[in-house]
Formats: C-alpha cells, structure tokens, sequence
C-alpha cells in the first residue's frame, strides 16, 4: 500500500481514505498506524477530527444508511401504488449503491463485533423491513403474487442489489450505466413477482 501524502486535510479527505483501507484490510484488520500512513499524516493528526477508527466506521456507514432511508421519504416511495413505490425503492436503492460504492461496500461487510457494527446491522435491517412492507402492500393490492413468501422475496432482492457491490465499477460518465442497471435489477425482480 502505498502512502498519500497531503500537505492539507478534511474530515471528509480522511474519511475517504479510511473507507478505502477498511474495504481494503477489512475493518478489524485496519489499525490506525494503517489509516495515517495511508492519509499521509500522523495518528495524532487524526485524533485532531475523530476518537478513533471506530467513529470513522459510523461516519462512513452513516453516510450509506442515511442515503438508502432518504430514499423511504422520496414522493415516489410515499405516494401511489405500493407496486410503484416499491419498485421506485429497488431502483434508487441501486443508484445509492452505485453513487456511495466505498460505504455501502463497507456496510455490507460489517458482521456485528462492535457497538458500531451492530448499530449498523440494526439500521438495516429496519430499511429491509420497511421494504418488506411494501411488498406486502402490494400483494394485499392484487399486484404481485400471493404464492411469494415476502421474507424470501425480500432477500433474494436484496440479494440480488447487494451483489452489485462485488462485481459493479463504475464508469468515467456512467450515469447512463446506472440508469440501465437499475432498470434491469427492478425488471428482473419484479417480472416473476407479478400477478398474472
């Protein structure tokens, strides 16, 4: 690894780098003699901005949580047919991924061993029940199919979004890519669910 030297910070220039190495060395891997010489700076310069690494995990998953519940107050997930809404939420849910790619890699990789961790695990799993509710609603309105279990539908479509973060690299000027991806995940997910 290779050591950034930056004459000038932020919270946010060391915020990104600590979501590259904790993606990189996985965070309990990650110390913070790690962290300063990939920033360029010393710990106690780091100290200066955040307590500790551990901070710089609930910043980092805080940015990827708030940007997927923002979409749970969007007019398109509040308003119209729970079929509607619910697909308005898969298809933001992947433009978020794609737009946050470091921290919702990092959220997807943490497993519960600090209070952070769990905290994280919390949050999302409220964002996969609120989710869940909708696609019950649209069973309950006769536009997805009642044979579907809704807590196996919701995993496989999470699942599925989830993936991305594995195999998705973005392109210079992609946004047309994002566009075609999400419309392709919320097509797919959505086409066997649907009542006949």
């Amino acid at each position: 690894m290779t050591t950034a030297k930056r004459d000038t910070y932020t919270p946010e220039t060391l915020l990104t780098v600590a979501v590259r190495v904790f993606n990189e060395r996985g965070y309990d891997g990650t110390s913070m003699e790690h962290l300063s010489k990939a920033a360029g700076i010393s710990k106690s310069s780091i100290y200066h901005h955040v307590t500790g690494k551990e901070e710089l995990l609930r910043l980092a998953v805080s940015r990827a949580l708030d940007g997927l519940f923002g979409i749970l107050d969007e007019p398109g997930a509040i308003q119209g047919r729970a079929i509607a809404r619910v697909e308005y939420v898969t298809r933001r849910t992947v433009e978020v991924l794609m737009a946050e790619l470091p921290y919702v890699t990092l959220l997807l990789r943490v497993r519960g061993n600090t209070e952070t961790e769990r905290w994280a695990l919390e949050r999302r799993r409220g964002f996969d029940q609120r989710v869940s509710e909708l696609l019950k609603d649209a069973v309950a309105d006769g536009d997805l199919r009642a044979d579907v279990d809704i807590r196996l539908a919701t995993r496989l479509l999470f699942g599925m979004v989830n993936s991305l973060v594995e195999w998705y690299r973005p392109q210079p000027g992609g946004s047309q890519e994002a566009e075609q991806l999400a419309d392709t995940v919320v097509q797919l997910a959505f086409e066997g669910m649907r009542a006949g």
